[in-house]
């Protein structure tokens, strides 16, 4: 009976190690396209408290990028981070962000609007949060 409940136990033990060492995926950043001729997008969603969206869109190397956020709380503010920048997790399930940010639109700048030259061509990643509660966005995108 003692080998059975030190199974039993053992079991529920691994299990639960199993199941808290499951790490949710890495999101896909959504794709922001311009309509054809255009130089500009917008998007818009919803980010909860805690979690990001993700969006990527493709620029050239001396091309001028701007990205202005709109929340009706003003509490929706964005990162801007270079090509090749890697998304992971950190060990405590967080989004964490391997690459390069753009000057004043890293995290801890809470960047509402930015405007600068691109440094490479490529995909670069824009990353929405929240700086307080729920907040709801819209985001405009332009690259000459």
């Amino acid at each position: 009976m003692r080998v059975m409940a030190f199974l039993l136990v053992l079991l529920v033990g691994a299990t639960a190690a199993m199941t808290a060492g499951a790490a949710e995926p890495v999101p896909t950043p959504k794709m922001i396209f311009f309509p054809s001729g255009s130089t500009r997008g917008s998007v818009g969603g919803h980010v909860l408290r805690g979690n990001r969206d993700l969006y990527s869109v493709k620029g050239g190397a001396g091309q001028i990028m701007t990205v202005t956020i709109t929340a009706p709380d003003d509490n929706a503010v964005f990162q801007i981070y270079e090509p090749g920048t890697q998304i992971g997790r950190d060990a405590d399930g967080l989004l964490q962000f391997t690459g390069k940010a753009m000057a004043h639109a890293d995290d801890g700048d809470d960047a509402t609007r930015w405007s600068g030259r691109l440094p490479r061509t490529g995909t670069y990643l824009i990353v929405i949060g929240s700086t307080r509660g729920n907040a709801r966005y819209s985001m405009d995108v332009k690259i000459e």
